[in-house]
């Protein structure tokens, strides 16, 4: 690799082969991705690797099952991850398998430096061990004399073996932690490890007995064991960047390195990796960034129960960028996030049909019957055009801000504002009214400014819906090449007049939600007089302050609004019945109470997750406020 300023280093981890692809395979995967392509944008020389982890016992025994070796079984594996990451359009420039040679010769090269140097020594172990997680435990370690992790049965044994001296670098790691704050995200996370390393730090245990595993790298220094797949693993981070290989280039990419991961492997990579390099001389990795779990209407997911949720069948129904959307929109990514098809549907329907499906069809309708499909000349500038101009370089600039801090769901959020503020535009400028008054200088502006609108929202797009940006940048009728587009290409006004534009499919068709609806809410009058409340009534509700990011009217409903509510760590979708009071426009940036913790309720097909706090004046909805201004997921006392 050749050496260049501005290196990006992004990884998933590598996954163990025995599992099948799941949702969170393919989650963690997406985050890297769109990091990757976006940081391609800025012009960044980009690493972005992915791939499988494929030594252990339970793939012998997996093998032997079968009565194949070890490695045609991973032959078999392997396949469904390399497919699924092509159906979700990821761009991965490596994707490593442990069996490797390149891998193997880097795991030997440091297991033999470090025995060298005196941080590798045999000892003898007797205790406990799980089979399943390929993990000794201590007696506190278990769980009603289980597993802490799988809950399955544990063997005591003893055996002589290999340890790293872990706990000898127990006091530069606190240091380190507490010295680099981005190290460690969220900061929840950080704070777990910072609690796990409280109590003494025992040295790890790198090694397996051949006669009872001999699938795995072998130590350099005794051929009668092999490595722990742990130690393995994680090695793939440096192995496949040119650790041995191009030593220049490597530590350029190294000193970016990004490492997204799920939150149950915090540990491995927050203390034992982190130990592992110091011990090799390498400084640990710019960020750990450990993000959440997924459930499926609100429960975990499990085999046994049926609601596993399959990523290939996912993709074929609903496809590929509603997938890829939905899972960055939904939740903020750190949190833990409930996956519902009534939420993906809803999502696909409102978020991508109406509102970017809708503009782009709108608009080039308009262009197509008011200028021949041919990108006007613009005239006249306003001062309303100006603002949709500097509304675009705003949103750029909070992209970039959101992108960089891992909150892709604010980034979406962002994105979407300006897609709000285009459709506005269009509904204020009304082009219709334009053509009927023959204003052909000011009807030529206002279509030229929505789609130069258009152009920027592919480029900007491309990191979450790659494939429909394409469709966009394709049916505005761009003549340059779409991949060749950057950061640098947002400036306002690059688009052609003269550009012949081509209407093509709709670019997201309406889903109809077949799940199981709940009928919306009836409003109930109350005759009696209401029963009195005790203090402990009231402390059961959660009232937090929200500040309204995005408002619109819902389909076949007067009194109807859907809200996105910013409460700080998330964002909450709620349906309102404000709407013959408030106009969607006038609502956005208010700061309103909400009610937190109420139950989930499907109401006109969207799911409301919370209750706005108003009042009622002669028939008019005053919605509950502050005299200054609060800071969203503020407690109200």
């Amino acid at each position: 690799m050749e050496a260049k300023q501005n290196s990006f280093y992004v990884t998933t981890p590598i996954y163990y082969v025995n599992d099948v692809p799941h949702i969170g395979h393919a989650y963690t995967t997406l985050a890297a991705d769109v990091l990757a392509r976006y940081k391609r944008l800025a012009e960044n020389r980009v690493f972005f690797l992915t791939g499988i982890d494929e030594h252990g016992q339970k793939v012998q025994e997996a093998a032997k099952k079968k009565g194949i070796d070890p490695i045609a079984h991973c032959n078999e594996m392997v396949v469904p991850f390399q497919n699924l990451w092509k159906k979700f359009n990821f761009s991965h420039n490596d994707f490593i398998r442990t069996t490797e040679e390149r891998h193997m010769k880097v795991v030997q090269n440091i297991l033999q430096y470090l025995y060298e140097k005196g941080d590798i020594y045999q000892d003898s172990y007797n205790g406990w061990y799980c089979m399943y997680e390929e993990i000794f435990l201590t007696e506190k370690d278990l769980v009603e004399g289980n597993c802490p992790v799988c809950n399955r049965p544990v063997s005591q044994i003893s055996e002589s073996n290999y340890f790293f001296r872990m706990g000898k670098y127990q006091e530069w790691l606190i240091d380190y932690i507490n010295t680099h704050d981005d190290f460690i995200q969220p900061k929840s996370r950080r704070n777990e490890v910072l609690g796990f390393l409280n109590n003494k730090l025992g040295d790890l245990c790198i090694s397996r007995p051949k006669e009872r595993l001999s699938w795995g790298i072998p130590l350099p220094f005794d051929e009668n064991y092999v490595t722990y797949v742990w130690f393995d693993a994680l090695l793939n981070y440096i192995s496949a960047s040119g650790y041995l290989s191009d030593p220049d280039g490597f530590q350029s990419l190294w000193d970016t390195a990004i490492h997204l991961i799920g939150k149950d492997i915090l540990t491995t990579h927050a203390v034992y990796w982190p130990t592992m390099l110091k011990a090799i001389g390498l400084n640990p990795p710019k960020t750990i960034f450990a993000h959440g779990w997924w459930t499926a209407e609100g429960k975990k997911m499990s085999k046994s129960i049926g609601n596993v949720v399959e990523p290939n069948a996912l993709v074929e129904t609903y496809g590929v960028d509603q997938v890829r959307y939905f899972l960055l929109r939904e939740v903020p990514f750190g949190l833990d996030g409930d996956f519902s098809q009534s939420a993906l549907i809803n999502r696909i329907n409102s978020d991508l049909a109406n509102d970017l499906g809708n503009l782009l069809s709108r608009t080039l309708t308009m262009i197509k019957k008011y200028f021949d499909s041919v990108i006007p000349e613009p005239d006249t500038v306003l001062k309303e055009d100006t603002v949709l101009a500097q509304k675009s370089e705003a949103m750029q600039k909070e992209i970039d801000k959101q992108i960089n801090s891992f909150n892709f769901q604010k980034a979406l959020i962002s994105i979407w504002g300006f897609l709000g503020d285009v459709n506005k535009y269009i509904d204020d400028s009304a082009p219709w009214n334009l053509a009927k008054e023959k204003n052909e200088k000011r009807l030529s502006t206002v279509m030229y400014h929505t789609a130069e609108s258009l152009r920027i929202l592919a480029i900007i797009l491309s990191p979450f819906l790659p494939g429909t940006s394409r469709k966009i940048w394709n049916q505005l009728g761009i003549n340059d090449e779409f991949d060749s587009q950057g950061l640098e290409d947002l400036k306002w006004g690059a688009l052609k007049p003269g550009t012949r534009t081509d209407i093509k499919e709709q670019l997201f068709p309406r889903i109809e939600d077949k799940t199981k609806e709940e009928k919306p809410m009836k409003e109930q009058k109350e005759d009696k007089e209401p029963s009195l409340s005790t203090i402990d009534d009231l402390m059961k509700l959660s009232l937090r302050a929200g500040r309204i990011i995005k408002a619109e009217k819902v389909e076949k409903s007067k009194k109807l609004i859907k809200l996105e509510v910013d409460l700080g760590e998330e964002t909450r979708t709620v349906v309102a019945g404000i709407a013959e009071s408030y106009s969607p426009d006038v609502l956005i940036g208010k700061d309103i109470i909400l009610v937190a913790n109420l139950k989930p309720a499907t109401i006109m097909g969207i799911e409301s997750n919370g209750m706005v706090l108003a009042g009622e004046t002669d028939g008019e909805i005053i919605l509950a406020t502050f005299e200054k201004e609060v800071k969203p997921g503020s407690k109200i006392k």
